[in-house]
C-alpha cells in the first residue's frame, strides 16, 4: 500500500497549517463561545435582495421534479435515468452556483439551498447528485480560487451539464489528510498522478474531477483534471445503505498527465482550498435534511391524525403527541439556522466557518432522530418499504427510504466526531492565540515567558466580562416578546460555556485535545445556543408574516435547553475515563468471552482496509457517460 507513513504530531501540523489561521470578519459563533452574545450580528436578519429569476428557477424546477421524475423509481433501480440528468442541464441546475458570466444561474446559497431541499424532497440521491457537484466539486473551489483562464475554460462545460467530482479520501484516508498516498510527480509542463480514490461521489459519470495529491516536496495540491484522461479508471460502483441512485466510485490513476495549468490556487494550497470551499459547501447536507424533516411532519401529522387507537387518534395520546412536537419544532429549527446561516454567508460581512459548521453538525444528527421518531410513529407501516405498502392498497409513505438517505450526513463532508473537533478547535482559538506556546510542550522558555504576558493580559479584560451580562436582566432582550427569557438564558448560558472551556484549558492544558468526550458536549451545547439563536431571530423577523413560528421557537427553545442542561451536567459527570478504559480492554481482547455464541461471517481473508498498489487497472472500466440531448 503506497500510503504515506506519519506521526500523530504531523498529522495535526498537517491539520492545522490547513485551517484558515485569521478572522477578518466578525463571527457570531466565535463570539458565542467567549461568552458573548452578539445578536446584532442576526438581528435583523440580513436582507436579500428580491430575486425573480431565482424565484422563476425554483418554480421550473419545482414543475419538472412532480412531472418528470419518478423518485421511487430510482430507489427501485438504484439508478437517476439519463432523461432526468438531461432535464436538469436543460433547467441549468448543475450551474446553480456558477456565476451568470460563465452560463450559471448565480443563485444565492439561500436559493441554492431551497433547490436542493425541493429536490431531495423527491429524491435524495438527485440532490447528492448536485450538491456533490456545486457544494465541493469543480465549481466551488474555482470560484474561490481559480484562475480566469481555468474559469473559463472548465465552468460553461459544468454549467451546460457535465458533471464534477470531488476526490480526496483514499482506502487507507480518511479524515487524516497528513498520510495521503496519491502523488503528483512533476513533469515536462505539468505532473503526472498515480494513486487511488475511494467514495468519489458523481465519480462513475464526472466528466471533471477535483484531485488531491501530494506534490514532492510541496505538499498536498488540487487539481482540475479531465475524467476521460489516459490512464483513468473506474474501478467500481459503491452501494450502499442509502442514496441508492448515488453514482459513487472507486477511481484509479495510473500516470495521468495533468497539465501545470490545471493547478488550483498553488502547489501546497489543496488543504486550504478543500476547507475553505466547505465553509458554504456544508450548507448543502443541512438543506436537505431540512426537507426530510419536512417530510416526515407530513407523514406524522396525516398518520396521527386518521390512525385511531383505543377509541382516540394517535396524535393525541401523549407518548405519541411528544414525538410529533419533537418533529416539529426540530424541523422549525433545522429550516430557520439554515436560513440565518445562508443569509449571512451572501450577505458576506461575517465569518461563517462556525456556523456552517454548527448547523451541518446540528442538522445531521437531528434529522436523524426525526426520521427515527417518524419510524416509531408509524410502527410496522415505518418499517416497511414504501413499495410493499403501496402493494397492500396503502398509501405508500417512505419512512423506512427517509431514516437509511439520512444515515450518511452523520458522516459526509466531516463526520460528527470530525465536527465536533473542528468547531472545538475553532472555538478554543482565542485562547491558543494568546496562551498557546505556554502548553506547548516544544515551545522554547521565552516564547512561554512572552505568552503568559499576553495570556496575562488578555484573560484580565475577558474574565470579568463572563461575570455579569444581560442574561440577568430581567427586562433584556425586551424586544423579543414572550421568546426574550430564551435569549437570556442563551445568554447566561454562553458565559457558562465560556467559563466551562477556561476551566477545561486550565486543568488540562495540553491534554485537552484527548478530551474528546468534554470538547463535543462544549460544541454539542454551542449548537443548541445557535438554535435558541436563530429560531428567535426568525420568529421576530416572521412575526407579521408568520405568527405562528413564534410558538415552535417557543417549544424548541423549550426542549433545547433541556438537552443544553444535560451537556453541562455530562462535562464534568460522565464516565469518559473508565469508557476509554475500557475500549482498551476490548479491543486487548479482555472481553472477547462476550463474542461468543454467535457465527460470525466467514472473512475468507479479507483485509479490513483492502490494499492498493500503483499500477494499472486490472477491472473493466465501468464508467457511465450521459448521452447530450
Amino acid at each position: 500500500m503506497a500510503t504515506t507513513h506519519v506521526t500523530e504530531k504531523q498529522a495535526r501540523q498537517t491539520a492545522e497549517a490547513a485551517r484558515e489561521s485569521e478572522w477578518r470578519k466578525p463571527s457570531f459563533g466565535k463570539e458565542l463561545f467567549l461568552g458573548r452574545l452578539r445578536l446584532d450580528l442576526i438581528d435583523p436578519r440580513p436582507d436579500l435582495p428580491p430575486s425573480p429569476d431565482a424565484e422563476e428557477f425554483l418554480a421550473k424546477l419545482g414543475a419538472f421534479l412532480r412531472t418528470d421524475v419518478d423518485g421511487p423509481q430510482i430507489e427501485r433501480d438504484a439508478r437517476i435515468p439519463d432523461e432526468v440528468f438531461q432535464g436538469l442541464a436543460g433547467l441549468g441546475a448543475f450551474g446553480m452556483k456558477i456565476d451568470k458570466e460563465y452560463g450559471g444561474l448565480g443563485l444565492s446559497n439561500l436559493h441554492y439551498c431551497k433547490a436542493l431541499t425541493l429536490t431531495g424532497s423527491v429524491n435524495a440521491s438527485l440532490a447528492a447528485l448536485l450538491s456533490a457537484h456545486q457544494s465541493i466539486g469543480v465549481p466551488q473551489p474555482l470560484k474561490l480560487f481559480g484562475s480566469p483562464e481555468q474559469k473559463k475554460a472548465f465552468l460553461p462545460r459544468l454549467a451546460a451539464g457535465e458533471v464534477s467530482a470531488f476526490l480526496l479520501t483514499e482506502p487507507d484516508v480518511g479524515s487524516d489528510p497528513a498520510r495521503l498516498g496519491t502523488v503528483a510527480d512533476p513533469v515536462e509542463g505539468g505532473y503526472r498522478l498515480n494513486g487511488v480514490k475511494l467514495w468519489a461521489t458523481n465519480g462513475t459519470l464526472a466528466t471533471l474531477l477535483v484531485v488531491m495529491a501530494r506534490v514532492p516536496g510541496k505538499g498536498i495540491t488540487a487539481f482540475v483534471v479531465e475524467g476521460d484522461s489516459d490512464g483513468i479508471t473506474i474501478e467500481r460502483r459503491n452501494a450502499f445503505l442509502g442514496l441508492r441512485g448515488l453514482e459513487n466510485s472507486v477511481t484509479r490513476f495510473h500516470d495521468v498527465f495533468v497539465p501545470e495549468k490545471n493547478v488550483i490556487g498553488g502547489l501546497g494550497k489543496g488543504l486550504k482550498i478543500a476547507l475553505t470551499t466547505l465553509n458554504t459547501g456544508r450548507l448543502s447536507l443541512p438543506a436537505m435534511c431540512v426537507g426530510a424533516g419536512k417530510r416526515a411532519l407530513t407523514i406524522a401529522r396525516e398518520w396521527s391524525a386518521e390512525r385511531v387507537q383505543w377509541g382516540r387518534p394517535v396524535g393525541s395520546h401523549e407518548a405519541v403527541a411528544s414525538k410529533i412536537a419533537f418533529i416539529a419544532a426540530t424541523t422549525y429549527a433545522m429550516e430557520s439556522m439554515l436560513d440565518l446561516s445562508c443569509l449571512i454567508a451572501d450577505d458576506a460581512s461575517n465569518d461563517i466557518r462556525i456556523e456552517a459548521a454548527l448547523v451541518k453538525l446540528f442538522a445531521s444528527e437531528m434529522a436523524w432522530l426525526v426520521a427515527d421518531e417518524l419510524i416509531q410513529i408509524r410502527g410496522g407501516r415505518g418499517y416497511e418499504t414504501a413499495d410493499s405498502l403501496a402493494a397492500r392498497g396503502e398509501r405508500a409513505a417512505e419512512a423506512e427510504q427517509i431514516l437509511r438517505d439520512l444515515r450518511i450526513n452523520r458522516i459526509f463532508e466531516g463526520s460528527t466526531e470530525i465536527m465536533h473537533l473542528l468547531i472545538a478547535r475553532e472555538a478554543v482559538d482565542a485562547h491558543l492565540s494568546v496562551a498557546g506556546n505556554i502548553i506547548d510542550p516544544d515551545a522554547a522558555l521565552s516564547r512561554k515567558a512572552r505568552a503568559g504576558a499576553r495570556a496575562g493580559a488578555f484573560y484580565a479584560r475577558w474574565l470579568p466580562t463572563l461575570a455579569v451580562g444581560q442574561g440577568q436582566n430581567p427586562a433584556g432582550y425586551g424586544q423579543f416578546g414572550p421568546l426574550a427569557h430564551h435569549l437570556r438564558y442563551v445568554e447566561r448560558a454562553s458565559r457558562k460555556l465560556a467559563r466551562s472551556t477556561f476551566y477545561a484549558m486550565s486543568r488540562w492544558q495540553g491534554r485537552l485535545e484527548r478530551k474528546q468526550g468534554f470538547l463535543g458536549r462544549i460544541v454539542d451545547i454551542g449548537a443548541e445556543l445557535y438554535a435558541m439563536s436563530a429560531v428567535c431571530a426568525r420568529a421576530r423577523a416572521e412575526q407579521k408574516s408568520c405568527p405562528e413560528g413564534r410558538e415552535l421557537a417557543d417549544l424548541f427553545c423549550r426542549q433545547s435547553r433541556l438537552r443544553a442542561e444535560a451537556l453541562f451536567a455530562a462535562l464534568w459527570d460522565n464516565t469518559d475515563r473508565l469508557d476509554v478504559k475500557a475500549a482498551e480492554r476490548v479491543l486487548g481482547g479482555r472481553y472477547a468471552f462476550l463474542e461468543e455464541g454467535v457465527i460470525a461471517p466467514d472473512p475468507a481473508g479479507l483485509a479490513w482496509v483492502a490494499a492498493w498498489q500503483p499500477g494499472p487497472a486490472e477491472v473493466p472500466d465501468v464508467r457511465r457517460r450521459i448521452p447530450r440531448p
